[in-house]
């Protein structure tokens, strides 16, 4: 169970990863605003296209109505001009008839002649009431043209009406199509833009990434030169200590950890330091101090203090478990250290219980020797 950090590093903040996320949705979106418009224009153009054919078939229809208009027309001026020659021959036939009756006047002794004159006169009549009667149905056949050019002439007028109607929304669709256009040249002008900025991010994030490759490098070459120094400093405390406490074969030690037996410093089942063992540990604490002042600021350090006990379970009030005692132990001999001016940011402690075991045996030595305090100068 530990109970100050070890190895702690602050963390780095790299906002260039989230400024290019950031950009990328950006460039997403604008890339689906096009997509819309894109579609938009395109529907649009559908409509106009129906439209200009329901154009086309407008005006064919108004053409195939002048074309007619234009017949009637003509058809009505032949029968005008036959109406007018019936009526200069009706003149004539008046006129002749007149003429006759004053013939027949004045031959009236001539029976014969008169007789003949007569018979004349009955065709001239007969003739004049046919040509009157084709007169007549001259004149309707006029007036019925005459309605069905007006229908026309209505017909056309609304077909006008309706193609200057098609031509105004067609004008209007038009100009949408240009504001869209328009708009898409503006959407496209920033897309540019924003992957010209894009690119130039990129360009950044890959020479901060190979800066911070450097600096990684050489911050690993520092940290293996503060690791060097350190490592000579603890030898150099690890000598110091082998010269004040000799060759005790309860005091020794183990690769890079100065070991201590508990029952050097603890009487059994307690985590409470004796007074022989403040004597052990204040020449420890004394070098301590002394390779304190030596090492340099910039290397950080820190005195690990480290509780073991053997495979014995322990129960009591105080000490639940073995986690409880080893963990209480290493504190009280951190607390010493503290009240003899080693400074406590430079001091951590932690309980390992029997699970670190030196002695994997199963005898009385083999727990004593597992039952330890370990001193470890380390880095942070």
């Amino acid at each position: 169970m530990a109970i100050a950090p070890r190895n702690y590093r602050r963390p780095s903040i790299d906002i260039w990863p989230g400024f290019v996320d950031a950009l990328s949705q950006l460039l997403m979106v604008i890339i689906f605003i096009l997509l819309v418009f894109t579609v938009g224009q395109f529907y649009l153009s559908a409509a106009l296209s129906g439209r200009e054919e329901a154009l086309h078939k407008l005006q064919q229809q108004v053409d195939a109505l002048a074309s007619l208009l234009s017949l009637e027309r003509t058809a009505n001026g032949e029968l005008r001009e036959g109406s007018a020659r019936l009526q200069a021959q009706l003149k004539s036939a008046s006129a002749d008839r007149q003429r006759l009756n004053a013939q027949v006047s004045d031959l009236s002794v001539k029976a014969k002649d008169a007789e003949k004159l007569r018979d004349r006169s009955d065709e001239l009549e007969a003739s004049l009431a046919a040509e009157q009667q084709q007169a007549a149905i001259t004149q309707k056949a006029i007036a019925d043209r005459d309605a069905r050019l007006q229908q026309l002439t209505t017909a056309a007028s609304q077909g006008k009406q309706a193609l200057a109607a098609e031509k105004s929304v067609s004008s209007e669709a038009l100009a949408q199509v240009d504001l869209l256009n328009q708009q898409i040249a503006a959407l496209r002008q920033q897309l540019s833009a924003i992957s010209a900025a894009l690119d130039l991010s990129q360009a950044k994030v890959k020479t901060q990434q190979t800066q911070i490759a450097d600096l990684g490098q050489k911050l690993n070459i520092a940290l293996a030169n503060k690791v060097e120094e350190l490592a000579h400093y603890r030898s150099e405390f690890f000598g110091r200590l082998r010269d004040i406490l000799g060759n005790r074969p309860d005091i020794r030690v183990v690769g890079d950890r100065f070991v201590f037996q508990s029952e050097v410093l603890f009487a059994p089942g307690s985590a409470d330091l004796t007074d022989n063992a403040k004597k052990d540990l204040d020449p420890v604490i004394t070098a301590l101090k002394q390779i304190t002042a030596e090492i340099p600021p910039d290397i950080n350090w820190v005195l690990q203090v480290s509780g073991h006990t053997d495979r014995n379970p322990i129960k009591t009030p105080q000490f639940p478990s073995n986690w409880e005692l080893s963990t209480a132990r290493a504190m009280s001999v951190v607390r010493y250290a503290i009240s003899k001016g080693i400074p406590a940011d430079r001091l951590a402690a932690a309980g390992f219980a029997d699970t670190q075991p030196i002695d994997p045996g199963t005898g009385p030595d083999a727990y004593r020797r597992n039952r330890r305090i370990e001193l470890k100068l380390t880095e942070r």
